[in-house]
């Protein structure tokens, strides 16, 4: 319950000069700072390891947990990519879309090219975009394969700007709060708000690389599954590459 309090104090301390911005049309900082906060107050103590790059940052990151959301959003200032189901959530919609979360359909694969515009779109306005391309959570030890279809973007970048990898690193941590098997979304809220202790995060920005050096859009993810890879334990990192 503390938690969930604390989940709601973030919110009322950060919403009104966020919407006082944009009434005045003026950007606003306060998504990421509400993200942060929100990550503190659901027991995750963040640090970064590297240099995030910002606003030219292309991050490709793996998925374990709604607190990645929570953790990257707010140390990168980075805007997501979810699919297009969120965007209905009671209340968790409308934060997502103030922190200008692209959203895309997971079905509609003919939909792809329209998906990439909008996605290039977003890339113009200098704010970071961060993507979860497994597509969905994985359980902690060893990564999904990469879905390659969204890098398309990068395949070539629509102004000078690098591909970042992130590995986030719940450490032993990962299997226990991993978000899978079709847990229902309460459930799994419930169960990582009512965890004792706290929560070590370790937010690690990878050497960037340049998508040009690269031929298609399959190659860079690749690329970035593989510097992610190489950040898991060594049977985990085996997996990975099966």
């Amino acid at each position: 319950m503390r938690r969930i309090i604390l989940l709601l104090f973030s919110l009322i301390l950060c919403l009104p000069p966020h919407l006082f911005c944009r009434l005045i049309r003026r950007p606003s900082h306060w998504p990421s700072r509400f993200l942060a906060l929100g990550a503190f107050s659901a027991g995750a103590r963040v640090r970064v390891a590297g240099r995030p790059l910002g606003h030219d940052a292309f991050y490709v990151s793996n998925h374990i947990s709604w607190i990645d959301i929570l953790a990257l959003g707010g140390r990168g200032g980075c805007a997501f990519v979810a699919h297009d189901g969120i965007a209905g959530w009671p209340v968790i919609g409308w934060l997502a879309e103030q922190n200008h979360t692209i959203f895309v359909s997971r079905e509609a694969r003919r939909h792809v090219h329209r998906q990439v515009d909008q996605l290039r779109e977003a890339l113009a306005s200098h704010q970071p975009i961060a993507i979860f391309p497994e597509g969905t959570t994985g359980d902690g030890t060893a990564l999904l394969p990469f879905k390659p279809s969204l890098l398309a973007v990068m395949a070539p970048p629509p102004r000078d700007m690098l591909v970042q990898p992130v590995f986030i690193d719940y450490g032993d941590a990962a299997p226990e709060i991993a978000w899978f098997n079709n847990e229902p979304a309460g459930a799994n809220a419930s169960r990582i708000l009512g965890r004792k202790g706290y929560l070590p995060v370790t937010l690690r920005f990878l050497e960037p690389f340049d998508p040009r050096d690269f031929p298609n859009r399959k190659a860079i993810a690749a690329e970035a599954q593989k510097r992610i890879a190489a950040c898991l334990p060594p049977i985990a990192a085996d997996m990975a590459h099966v």
